[in-house]
This record gives structure tokens, sequence and C-alpha cells, in this order.
């Protein structure tokens, strides 16, 4: 069959954006073939600075004949409705119609054949609109044809259309079409600088290979594979090892078609700045790699760069073109390295009271004070040493501030170590300045140091219930605060370091002081001095404080004319005499208002559960990816006040090894028949069967027996759960299996004595009861 070369020959197009064209390209073309009723074989797509190019293989030659019934009027119809008929169907007259009975009648049946259409014909009319809607990020107009209407859009200006369409063994034919006066032919362009001369081609065999001679590689797998193979040879031969960076790589093969390698060096005297600056300012501003000495594992005083050509003098000029931008980027990395050093990073905070983090959570001063604050009491959960938890909270984001980091923010955390240990910072607060980021995604290692763990919860817990408080929470693909990353964050770091926490107290902990520092500010934007004063025992009994330090001026300044010196004097009295109204939210969850809070945008507590059902989520993708159910995590969290991530996921683990084991199974269909059957009797007598069975309504053994083993059970099971012995919980319950099978076998639930079926009754809700010490049972799936 037939195959198909199509090559779209432009200006440069942008390293970032070929491989997706590449792909929307095959994707678009593909579609429509299938959708013309042209299956074909295979498809691959490439992408160079200067060409998309596609090649299809086994497309039919031409399209299936389609045959088709279209049902006309009843025989005897009116006149007009059977010439309609005939007009539609193109029948010279009605005598050629099939008549078909239904019954309803009679009608009149045309059999339609619509023939095939030649593939190259229908090429000839996708392909256009495929190029006049390709999905460009950005695309402009150019020349005289730019002001015509309907004029094409595209990334570059397109100079040349290839478009090729035969079978292997004949001289294959030009799709023909025009698209701005861009007439199709089979012709293509070598390198731009080496061969530039118009190249004709017919099919992909051909054109790849004339591509090739003409020092165009096609394939920029191919072209990656050359340029990481040479450097590793060429940084080899120095006695260096390339430091490889795969995102660096991806876009240096989309700058050139020809890569040539190439080695250059820089004085000595930069590497004096920390290695990931000299990176950063290399990679950024050159597009080079990097390498570094193995036996030291630093980096040496040289880079590897990635030509488009090969020069007459052996890359001379290249290279020395490349040293000298990179000696004028590395005096600017080092001229802000070492301006920074000249101001600690403390010296810098006083700046963040300025920058606004969000307008309905503060400044970036307010969130590094909550920040501190929860780190603090993070710390002793952790395992860390509180002063430098807090130290080390305080510090966190002072780089930010930084000329490096303001150059390079891919560097930020990091820099705050490198500052932090220049101005002689605890090294644990260093490391905690790096990585209180981490982790930012799933190949991103998890911080194990103790405070580095109790600040980099504390900074998550904070962003997570801050944006919660303002219900700015993720919506389907829509994340711009990365919360989502965030939760993954809180979970990897509680799961790899085997922590223990209350997480919901963490959750409403940080929920409570962001209210108190927005009131708070609420005070002294009324006119008050104020700070907030909180501890862990004032949540725990329900309420905080907020304190000014001139009340007694604000309330003798005070008087009914000015409304905000008399919104402050309701305030402050209010809360200094512990006017704090406890109230119910609609579900029921007390929660603490004062007489402002409707006006701080921040929202009352019951957006925890809401909070932890997104951590819950979060779980579920966590333990999917490791190979768990997501059903299980349903079961475990459905028992209310789960929490603690880490004993959820031992819940979980013991779980599905029960459930694998044929005890587990029938546990599990014993227990999910008594849920049903309660569900049902529930609904009909619309009431519940809670409280204890009366054992003097047992009339069967089988009673007697399910009775005394749920009483076993419950008991161990409990025990084991309270020393957080889940295999052991399991182990318990199955021994419910033999007692719950005998008695559906033998026992009628539904018996003819009220209190006896009432009795039964409650004793399958006993069974519900018993398995829930593990999980829900009812949110398996079977």
């Amino acid at each position: 069959m037939p195959d198909l070369l199509l090559e779209l020959f432009s200006e440069e197009i942008p390293a970032r954006m070929q491989a997706k064209a590449a792909d929307d390209l095959r994707r678009m073309v593909t579609d429509k073939l299938v959708a013309e009723g042209l299956v074909y074989d295979g498809a691959k797509a490439f992408a160079t600075p200067r060409r998309l190019a596609l090649t299809v293989h086994g497309i039919p030659a031409r399209q299936p004949d389609l045959k088709e019934e279209r049902r006309g009027p009843r025989v005897g119809g009116p006149e007009p409705a059977i010439q309609g008929f005939l007009k539609a169907t193109g029948l010279a007259s009605i005598s050629e119609a099939k008549i078909q009975s239904d019954k309803k009648g009679d009608f009149y049946i045309a059999l339609m054949e619509k023939p095939g259409r030649p593939a190259i014909d229908v090429l000839a009319d996708i392909l256009p609109v495929i190029i006049r809607t390709f999905p460009w990020p950005k695309s402009m107009r150019w020349g005289e044809r730019s002001a015509k209407p309907g004029a094409l859009s595209w990334v570059r200006p397109l100079h040349a259309i290839t478009a090729t369409f035969g079978l292997e063994t004949e001289e294959p034919d030009v799709v023909k079409f025009s698209i701005d006066d861009i007439e199709t032919g089979q012709t293509t362009f070598g390198h731009r600088f080496m061969a530039p001369a118009a190249i004709p081609v017919r099919r992909f065999e051909d054109y790849d290979a004339k591509l090739l001679a003409a020092k165009v590689v096609l394939d920029p797998d191919r072209r990656k594979d050359a340029i990481l193979t040479d450097a590793k040879q060429l940084a080899f031969a120095q006695g260096f090892e390339l430091v490889e960076d795969q995102n660096l790589l991806d876009e240096v093969a989309g700058l050139v078609e020809w890569p040539v390698v190439l080695m250059g060096s820089f004085d000595a005297d930069f590497l004096s700045i920390p290695g990931e600056v000299i990176r950063a300012t290399i990679r950024n501003n050159q597009k080079c790699f990097v390498v570094r000495d193995p036996k030291t594992g630093k980096l040496a005083s040289k880079f590897i760069l990635t030509a488009n050509i090969e020069a007459t003098d052996g890359g001379k000029a290249i290279v020395a073109g490349n040293e000298r931008v990179i000696r004028a980027r590395l005096s600017d990395a080092k001229f802000f390295y070492e301006t920074d050093l000249k101001t600690k990073l403390e010296d810098r905070l006083p700046k963040f009271d300025q920058i606004v983090f969000h307008e309905k959570l503060g400044t970036q001063g307010e969130r590094i004070k909550r920040i501190e604050r929860l780190a603090a009491e993070i710390a002793p959960l952790v395992g860390a040493d509180v002063e430098k938890a807090k130290r080390a909270a305080r510090l966190a984001k002072a780089d930010l501030l930084t000329e490096v980091v303001g150059e390079f923010p891919e560097v930020q955390g990091l820099m705050g170590k490198y500052y932090a240990l220049a101005q002689g910072e605890d090294a644990a607060v260093a490391a905690a300045c790096e990585e209180h980021y981490k982790p930012q995604g799933p190949a991103d290692r998890v911080p194990t140091d103790p405070v580095s763990v109790a600040v980099a919860l504390a900074d998550k817990i904070d962003m997570l219930v801050g944006f919660w408080a303002i219900d700015e929470k993720p919506t389907g693909s829509k994340d711009p605060f990365a919360l989502r990353r965030a939760a993954l964050g809180v979970i990897r770091i509680l799961l790899d370091n085997n922590l223990k926490i209350d997480l919901i107290a963490e959750l409403a902990s940080a929920a409570v002081y962001i209210r108190a520092q927005r009131i708070a500010q609420e005070i002294a934007n009324l006119g008050g001095v104020a700070h907030v004063s909180f501890s862990r025992d004032s949540f725990v009994m329900g309420g905080f404080q907020v304190l000014s330090n001139d009340l007694s001026q604000a309330l003798n300044a005070a008087h009914d004319a000015d409304e905000n010196r008399r919104k402050l004097r309701d305030l402050s009295l209010g809360i200094l005499v512990g006017q704090l109204l406890e109230q119910e939210d609609p579900e029921g969850r007390p929660y603490y208002v004062s007489s402002i809070e409707n006006s701080i945008g921040i929202k009352p507590y019951s957006f925890l559960p809401d909070l932890l059902a997104f951590f819950a989520d979060r779980l579920k993708v966590q333990l999917r990816d490791q190979g768990a159910r997501h059903d299980l995590v349903d079961a475990v969290f459905a028992l209310g006040g789960q929490d603690d991530l880490l004993m959820v996921v031992r819940r979980v683990e013991a779980l599905g090894k029960f459930l694998d084991s044929d005890d587990g199974k029938n546990l599990l269909a014993g227990t999910k028949r008594a849920s049903n059957i309660l569900s049902i009797e529930e609904k009909k007598d619309k009431r519940s069967f809670d409280g204890a069975p009366n054992a003097a309504l047992y009339k069967l053994d089988e009673e007697k027996a399910l009775a005394k083993a749920i009483e076993q059970v419950k008991g161990e099971a409990g025990a084991a759960v309270a020393r957080e012995d889940f295999a052991a919980a399991m182990r318990a319950m199955a021994k419910l299996r033999p007692a719950v099978d005998a008695f559906f076998d033998k026992v009628k639930v539904n018996d003819d004595d009220a209190k006896v079926r009432e009795n039964r009754l409650k004793l399958l809700n006993e069974i519900r009861a018993a398995t829930r010490a593990v999980a829900d049972f009812s949110k398996i799936q079977d």
C-alpha cells in the first residue's frame, strides 16, 4: 500500500515547541485518515529546527465504497414527499426503490452506494485544513500575504511544503494543494550553511538518506544520542566527567540539525562561586553543559557546547565566542554572589513585611511568622531541636531577596543554605533552608534531617490551610499554587520518615493562627497596635487571644463619629473580656468567631474535614502508584478521625494482605451480606438496629457461637489496634469467618417473631461494628 511523506519547511522553530508539534502533526493527520476510512499501518513524526516531517505507512490507495439504506415515505404517500425522497437519494423514479414492510405499513427504501475516493484526493483536502488549524502556542503572519484575509498563521515563516504519496515500487505522486501561494512539491533543503541547495525527494527512505547526506539529522532522538555520546567522550578524553542534564539535552537537540560537540574553558577563579550557580549561568545563557573532576566531584573550569556547523577552523572561533560570553556572565554571577554575602539573611527579613504573599493571607513577613510558630510546634513531634527549627523557619525564605536567586530562581533554597553556612549558622539550620521546599516532585528526594522535616511540614501545611481557608482550592486541572504537590510532599515526608503525627491537629493549629493573625492585622488597620498571642493549649481549649499594646489610648480616643474608632473599640473590648462566641456550623462542629471575622475573608474551621479528604485523595494517588488499592484507603478513612497517615498506610497494607487470603475474602463477603441485609431492613423499618443483642433471645447454637466469636474478636482486635499491630487485628478478625458462615447457613434473619428478628439484626450490626476496628468493609469493592 502507498506511503505518505509530508514536510513543512520553515524558519527556526523554538526548541521547546518541537516535540509537541511533531506529536500534534502525527495525531491530526492520522485521526483525519481514520475518520475518512483510511486505516494505516504506522506513522512517525520528526522535528528539526527548520522542519516538521511525517511519514505514514500502509495507507489504502482509495477509500472503501460505502453502502447506505435510506428510508422514504409510506407507499401511497403524498406526491411531494415522494419527489423529495427521489431528489435526496438521486433515484430516477420511485420504481428504483425497494419496498419494506413493518408494523406501521409499507415504506420505500433507497439503496445508495457511495464510491470511495482516491486517497491522494482525500489527502489533498485534509492536509491544508490541518496546516491552517495547527495548534502552535504562538504563531505569526509575515510578508505581503499577511494583510490578506485568511492568511496563514505559522510559528515562523513557512517556505515550502513537501507532500508525496505512492507505492514503494513506483514513482510517488505529489499531493497537490497550495497555501498562501506555497505550492506543494517534492523538494526540500539541507543544512542552512553546509548544504543549502534544493534536494529532490521521493519517499521517506530517500528523504531521510538525502537529508543526512546534506548534514541534517532528522530524528531528534538520534541527535540527542550523538550529543550525549560525543560530550561524554570529549569530557573523558580530558580527564573529566560530563554533568548530565536531560532537559538541557532536549533543548540543545532542538537547536541544531548537525550537532558538533566542542569544549571550552573559563577562569578557575570563578570556581569560588557555588557550583550550582556556575551551572545555572552557563546553562541558561549559553545552553552549555558543565563537567566535573571525578576525583573530587567538584566542577572543573570547562564547559561543553554544541555547535550547528563543522567549522573550517575546527570550532576555535565558536569556542572563543562562547568563552567571552560565559566569562562576562560568570563575572556578573560572582558579583551577585559576593554582594549577597555582605548582607546577612536575617537583615533581609524586614523587606518581607512590604511584600504581599496573598491579599487575603497577608504579607510574606506574616507567613514567615506563621511557619516559624508551626515549625516550633512540629519540632518535638519529629525529634527536632525547637530553637533550630524556629531559626531555620525564620531564615528559610530570606534568599528570595538575594541577587543570585533574583537572577536564577531555580537555585532558591540552595543559595539560602550557602549563605547560612557562610554566616556561621548551624549546619541543620542551613540544610533546612534548602530542603524545606522538598520534595518538589515524585523523583525529588525527601528531607530526613529532623529540622528540615519540621520546617518543610510547616511550610506546606501553612500553604494548604491558608488557601483552603480562603477557598482557593485546586479545581480540575487547575492548581496555580501547586497545592496537590504540597499535599503529596507532606505525605511523602511523613511516610518516608515513619512519622506519627496527628495531622488534623496541626492543620487546625495552623488555621487558628491564620485567623488570629488576620484579626490582629484588622485591629492595626482600624488604628490599634496589635499582636497575636497563641499557644497549642489555647487551641485545645478552643480559643485564641488578640492583644493590643495600647488599647487604653485607642479607647480613650474613640468616639461614635469615627467609624474605624468605633469598630476598634467594639472589637478590642470584645476580645479583652473573652467574648469569643462559641457557635456550631451546620455540621455540628464547634468553632469560634469574633466580631470582625466576617470581614477578614478567612473561612471558619469547618473546611478542615474537606482538607483532610484532599489528603486522602492524594494518599490514594501515592498508594496507587505503589500498587495499592484505592478502595482500601476509602475503607480506612471512612472510620473517621484517621489523620495519622502513617497508621492509615499500615492499616491499608495489613488489610490488603488479609483480603488476599481465603479468610479475608470470605469474611468480606459475609460482612457485606450482613451490611446489605441491615441496610434493607433499616430502610424498611426506618430505624437502626444499634445496641447489644439480648442473649436470652438466641434460639440456635449458631447465634450463640457468632455472639461469642464477636465478643472475642472485639477484644483481641481492639487490643491489637491499640498497640498498632494491624496484622494481629486482621488475624483476630479471621476468627469470625466460620461463625459468620455458619450463621448465614443455618439462621433465618427475618424470623416470624418480631423480637427474634430485631435481635438477629442487632447481631448482624455487631459483625459490622467488630470489623470497623480496622476498616469500613462496606467501602471495599468485591
